[in-house]
């Protein structure tokens, strides 16, 4: 797998995470928060990749 389309999987995965946050924001926070540190760690996981 090219190191690109991991990055790029990553980047949308972490997208579609912060989605998830923003929808459950006010109906769930404690999902939220966890949907947010694993953004996190999606975008950490990219820019290591990168790198």
């Amino acid at each position: 797998m090219s190191q690109s389309l991991v990055v790029i999987g990553l980047l949308a995965l972490a997208g579609f995470l912060l989605g998830g946050v923003y929808s459950t924001w006010k109906t769930a926070r404690g999902l939220s928060v966890v949907l947010a540190v694993l953004a996190l760690l999606a975008v950490g996981g990219a820019v290591a990749w990168f790198v």
